[in-house]
């Protein structure tokens, strides 16, 4: 019939209008700020710094290489290296970043300072509700406000947590294994030195070149 299937691509549009007001799964407001809809688990918004344990300052995963300070975009990252050092995850003594900060209002969320961390030191946040009355001081992320405990980069990304966590478990496995076998190769190596060496029999006659 002629025009079926204009009238076919009418009704469905129809359906799908109607829909989208009486299907629960096809609603796509909601009643925000007393109602909101969780985060997907690959959203992004602003970096946020990762730290071990339950102390920010000792267990803070950077140290410090600057390399994202280099590679923003928009150069929004502040970094400045301590004149120390503190040991590291693996107790390896590391510089850490006596100052970081990050100015939200210029990060453009590209991602490229959690790409080229070697550390998994700076994930991307979910968090959006980031207004603020102050344009600078507000929005001038600290160190202080940017650390966020290792626990909350599994809440809002499990996935990705769980094979960051596994891969520098196993590095730290690595090290731990090849720093015992080095020790129990330098109490051997000072076992063997402490035994004394037998003299020299006198007795046996002197060979004559």
């Amino acid at each position: 019939m002629l025009g079926e299937g204009i009238i076919k691509g009418m009704a469905e549009t129809a359906r799908n209008f109607l829909g989208s007001y009486t299907d629960p799964a096809r609603l796509v407001t909601v009643e925000f700020p007393e109602e909101k809809v969780p985060a997907k688990e690959n959203a992004r918004s602003f970096p946020f710094l990762i730290f071990d344990g339950d102390d920010a300052a000792k267990g803070l995963r950077c140290v410090a290489c600057q390399i994202c300070e280099k590679e923003c975009p928009p150069k929004c990252i502040y970094i400045t290296k301590s004149k120390d050092k503190k040991p590291d995850y693996v107790g390896k003594s590391q510089f850490y970043p006596a100052v970081f900060d990050i100015d939200i209002s210029v990060c453009m969320s590209c991602q490229i300072c959690v790409e080229v961390c070697p550390f998994e030191a700076i994930k991307m946040d979910t968090e959006f509700e980031l207004s603020n009355t102050d344009r600078f001081g507000g929005l001038l992320f600290d160190k202080q406000k940017l650390a966020k405990p290792n626990e909350h980069y599994h809440k809002i990304h499990p996935t990705e947590a769980a094979e960051v966590d596994g891969r520098l478990g196993a590095e730290k496995a690595k090290l731990e294994a090849k720093a015992k076998a080095d020790a129990e190769a330098k109490v051997k190596a000072a076992a063997a030195a402490a035994i004394p060496k037998p003299a020299p029999d006198s007795s046996a006659p002197a060979v004559v070149k």
